[in-house]
């Protein structure tokens, strides 16, 4: 009786023991975890400014990318003259929203900031002008500044507001503070902006001799940053793991012809999705690890969780037992589920995501498209896969006898 007990022991350990395949699959899992931040850090580097192109082919002579609100400072200093030329940019920004960048010339901060607002009226046209701020109550009235002001205009397109302005300032000048802020708008009524986080923190210098701003990220931008965390994890959550989920499931019901066509594919974008993951995930480290990062529990915690549960997948990966085993229902039940979860998990948290970011229309509804897609073309091949297993249709049975692919997942 001892010496079945030991046979069957020995029987299961050897079922048991991970394959070559499975050995490289696990170094290769190893390996990622160095190299998903440095492909997170190269999708994400450069510099914003330089994606930049204005009307009439303007160009500014520097560029800061400023640490706060998704904004941009472009400008040409001329000493001679003593005038600064700018332009500036406030990225994520809807019609309802009002934005204003300025110059304070006595001290850091709101009181005293001679500003150039600016917003996109009822009709569609855009307001700018100017509005010294002279205390906190401040309704943002039209008015004189201390220095003169010209060629002001201003642009709304692709949810960024952009105000141009020539400034005249006192001789010798060579740094000067400025603040940029933004706000609700309704009709022509400006509402008060944000009290806290990132809007008590827009502010900085600008040092127009060396073309550098004290409290700017310069090519680290933040923007860029953000983009691709939403680029990463939407091609990775969103779409190479619902692919690779569709090719365990359908590509599977085609039988011996598609075996095993179907086991490497859906390993191949389940890996390179969770490594993508992985890189999609950094930045969203390095987003809340800056000063002025903003922090969302709610998205941060489905990331984490789906982090885990992907990890959970891979590792059943190498933990799987034969498919003779005893336990192989129990592990066959658990990367089901986890992989539905998983799906449900990764849609919820792409949209939270959206609405975090509120990047342009035109991204929400690319991704929403081929979401749809997605999802379409799986109820279509579901359909297809009832029917042929219920023999409505000729083709593979999804029951049919296991084939050397089986043995794999």
């Amino acid at each position: 009786m001892n010496h079945k007990k030991l046979l069957t022991l020995q029987i299961d350990l050897r079922t048991s023991m991970p394959t070559q395949k499975q050995v490289f699959l696990l170094c290769l899992l190893i390996i990622s975890f160095f190299l998903a931040p440095s492909l997170a850090l190269s999708v994400a580097g450069g510099s914003s400014c330089s994606d930049s192109v204005f009307p009439n082919n303007q160009v500014f002579a520097s560029c800061t990318d400023l640490p706060n609100l998704d904004s941009f400072l472009h400008w040409t200093y001329s000493p001679s003259s003593s005038t600064l030329h700018i332009a500036y940019r406030h990225s994520q920004v809807s019609s309802s929203t009002w934005v204003a960048w300025g110059i304070n010339p006595t001290s850091k901060g709101m009181i005293g900031t001679q500003a150039i607002v600016a917003y996109q009226k009822p009709d569609g046209t855009m307001a700018v002008f100017t509005s010294p701020v002279d205390s906190y109550g401040t309704r943002l009235r039209e008015g004189n500044l201390t220095f003169s002001v010209s060629d002001l205009s201003a642009m709304f397109l692709d949810n960024e507001m952009v105000i141009f302005a020539t400034i005249e300032l006192p001789e010798n000048t060579t740094s000067v503070n400025h603040v940029w802020q933004d706000g609700p708008v309704s009709g022509d009524n400006l509402g008060m902006h944000g009290v806290s986080g990132n809007h008590l923190q827009s502010m900085g210098n600008l040092n127009l001799s060396s073309g550098q701003a004290i409290g700017s990220h310069g090519g680290n931008s933040k923007t860029k940053l953000k983009i691709a965390h939403g680029v990463l994890n939407a091609v990775s959550w969103g779409i190479m793991m619902p692919s690779g989920f569709m090719a365990a499931r359908y590509l599977k019901a085609l039988g011996p012809r598609a075996d095993p066509l179907w086991f490497y594919t859906h390993v191949s974008l389940q890996l390179s999705g969770y490594f993508l993951g992985m890189a999609g995930g950094a930045t969203g480290l390095v987003l809340g690890s800056m000063p002025s990062g903003n922090h969302h529990p709610c998205h941060m915690g489905i990331g984490i969780s789906l982090f885990t549960l992907g990890l959970l997948q891979i590792s059943a990966l190498f933990l799987r037992p034969a498919k003779d085993h005893k336990h192989r229902h129990i592990w066959n039940w658990f990367h089901h589920i986890t992989g539905y979860v998983v799906l449900l998990l990764s849609l919820v948290n792409i949209w939270v995501g959206f609405t975090i970011l509120k990047p342009a229309k035109g991204w929400m509804i690319g991704y929403g498209s081929i979401s749809g897609a997605i999802m379409l073309t799986s109820l279509i091949l579901e359909v297809w896969k009832k029917m042929t297993r219920d023999g409505m249709i000729n083709g593979a049975q999804v029951n049919a006898t296991p084939t050397s692919a089986d043995n794999k997942v």
